[in-house]
């Protein structure tokens, strides 16, 4: 699929969207319900009400690009995607890849990986 630098976030909408919109809409909604900048070089994902079509919106610096899927049999299968209080919430590029492939996450796990931490004198 991609290959995306660790600093590109990818944002999925929880919430069905209409995907008759393209690139303005899609920016619409990214300003109204997501609340970031279409233009900050993130992904943003979208899933109409059936869960079998979706549109990923992102800024590549010159302009909107839109990719588009449409599953001509089944869903995706998205219950795994908790929303947000905003109604969005943040995926890595692996779980995309796997949600677009049509792999069901519901029963996966995220294990504890390290995150790096201020340094304290006593670490030191």
């Amino acid at each position: 699929m991609w290959t995306l630098p660790p600093s590109v976030k990818i944002y999925a909408c929880t919430r069905p969207t209409n995907l008759h919109l393209s690139f303005d809409g899609l920016a619409g909604q990214v300003i109204g319900v997501v609340g970031q900048d279409p233009m900050s070089g993130h992904l943003f994902v979208f899933f109409n009400r059936r869960r079998d079509q979706v549109k990923v919106l992102y800024w590549d610096r010159s302009g909107y690009c839109v990719w588009s899927k449409r599953l001509e049999r089944g869903r995706y299968r998205t219950t795994w995607l908790a929303p947000g209080s905003d109604g969005t919430v943040e995926v890595e590029a692996a779980e995309l890849g796997l949600l677009l492939e049509g792999i069901d996450l519901d029963g996966a796990r995220r294990r504890p990986r390290w995150e790096r931490g201020i340094p304290t004198r006593a670490s030191m």
